[in-house]
């Protein structure tokens, strides 16, 4: 690999925190840079031009975006919309005019049209509207595939857009206004069980299915997309495995240890009701996603009970 310097921008966010030691393993601690919003405002441009000249990166992984779950993504889409936007393009621009060796920008499947058909492949993003819930949010990350063929195009900017599957994992966003459906079942059986609570309750039916990918197998991907893929062409990283959401509940409830019922709330929406990735492209580059459902909860389980009681960097509670 002929990069010398290695940018990580959201390095403190949930997927960085993943990702940032498994650079430093593979490339030197000399050689990687982990940034937050501490460091540079990426959604100002003098910042964004200040961090490409202070840094000079040859390959930037663009993690840093504003995101949350959909009862965060219902009240605020134009905030969503916004701050996700500026955070897209002026990474691309710079990263162009800097002439940069290589940026990786991965972008969420909620960027899918609502009508896709699962298994949901590649070819199916420009095929619709995004699910309302999200949309502010998942239009604003879809814009980067536009952005990937455009500089390439004008400017021969090499950049690689891959697509993760709904990540969970450590360091994820815990906050209950904010966080996505594991994390937010996980902490809530979690402080049911502290509490003594009879019931735990989940939104919508339960019936809906989604494909959960454990974000260290997307961390550890992507070197191999920084040393191997030269395309704007996206990728699915996902498990290709469909688990239904009442089933996901009741093994993190048997996880927990938690013994009380489960109380299904049908007034709260559903979202998607299937949502499984198709990643045949993903195994034709000779990757996969391997961890086991069940294996990265219990390593997610292990790690919100060591995190609880603090509120330090990363711990997002």
């Amino acid at each position: 690999m002929s990069a010398k310097r290695i940018v990580v921008t959201g390095s403190t966010g949930f997927l960085g925190r993943h990702l940032l030691p498994i650079l430093i393993e593979r490339y030197g601690p000399d050689q990687v840079a982990g940034l937050s919003r501490r460091d540079y405002d990426l959604i100002d441009p003098v910042a964004v031009r200040r961090m490409f000249g202070e840094r000079r990166p040859d390959v930037v992984v663009h993690l840093a975006a504003y995101s949350g779950g959909i009862g965060a993504n219902r009240e605020f889409p134009a905030d969503f919309y916004y701050q996700n936007t500026l955070l897209t393009t002026l990474m691309f621009e710079e990263a162009a005019r800097n002439k940069i060796g290589k940026l990786i920008y991965p972008m969420g499947g909620c960027s899918y049209p609502a009508t896709s058909k699962s298994p949901i492949s590649e070819d199916q993003m420009w095929q619709g509207f995004p699910q309302p819930e999200s949309a502010g949010y998942s239009s604003a990350k879809k814009m980067g595939l536009v952005a990937s063929w455009a500089y390439r195009r004008q400017y021969g900017l090499n950049s690689v857009v891959v697509v993760p599957g709904n990540m969970y994992g450590e360091y994820d966003n815990f906050r209950t206004s904010e966080s996505h459906v594991v994390p937010a079942m996980v902490r809530r059986y979690f402080e049911a069980g502290l509490s003594g609570l009879p019931v735990v309750e989940m939104w919508g039916t339960g019936k809906p299915q989604r494909d959960f990918v454990y974000a260290g197998d997307v961390a550890r991907a992507i070197p191999w997309f920084i040393e191997n893929y030269d395309s704007s062409e996206p990728v699915n990283l996902s498990s290709g495995t469909a688990t239904p959401i009442r089933e996901l509940a009741e093994t993190i409830r048997d996880l927990t240890g938690y013994r009380g019922d489960i109380v299904w709330d049908a007034n709260k929406p559903d979202g998607q009701m299937v949502k499984i990735f198709d990643v045949k492209r993903m195994h034709g580059l000779g990757l996969e996603c391997p961890t086991p459902l069940r294996a990265g909860l219990e390593k997610t389980i292990t790690w919100l009970s060591r995190n609880y009681s603090h509120r330090g960097e990363g711990i997002r509670l």
